[in-house]
């Protein structure tokens, strides 16, 4: 029997095409989410600059306090966070192993007026709340130079 060919094709549904087409035309293939959504996660930050102080807010639900990682680093604030989870599940003849894996690092350049040794950090209801005080900057002063 002979395949016949149809206006779209091989009788390929315009998806299992698209799909063929970039396993077997092209390197897209690599590019698919399945190998790179781990390193997109990137959590949602709000930063607020109050009159005395600084507040972070890192929108990451599902994570418990354990899973997060605050560090000051040469002037810069990073939070990164790994989470694993394996799932075993175990029926008659039928077994199955779940397991997934994300990540983030976000970093961020401290203002010159940030108080770093002042910083707290709090996580509930999904959110990771820092909080960091301001300190006063002593301002350069003016020196007016002679020209000779």
């Amino acid at each position: 029997m002979k395949p016949v060919r149809r206006k779209n094709g091989w009788g390929l549904t315009p998806s299992m095409r698209s799909w063929l087409d970039d396993f077997w035309g092209s390197d897209k293939f690599f590019d698919d989410d399945f190998f790179t959504a781990r390193d997109r996660w990137l959590p949602a930050v709000n930063i607020k600059d109050e009159k005395d102080h600084f507040e972070i807010e890192v929108a990451a639900p599902g994570l418990r306090k354990e899973d997060f990682v605050v560090n000051i680093e040469n002037g810069l604030l990073v939070i990164s966070c790994e989470k694993e989870e394996k799932k075993d599940e175990k029926e008659d003849n039928y077994t199955r192993k779940e397991f997934s894996y994300r990540s983030f690092y976000r970093s961020f350049t401290l203002p010159e007026n940030a108080n770093s040794d002042t910083i707290e950090a709090k996580y509930e209801n999904g959110i990771l709340k820092l909080r960091m005080k301001k300190m006063e900057i002593a301002k350069p002063e003016t020196k007016k130079i002679t020209i000779s």
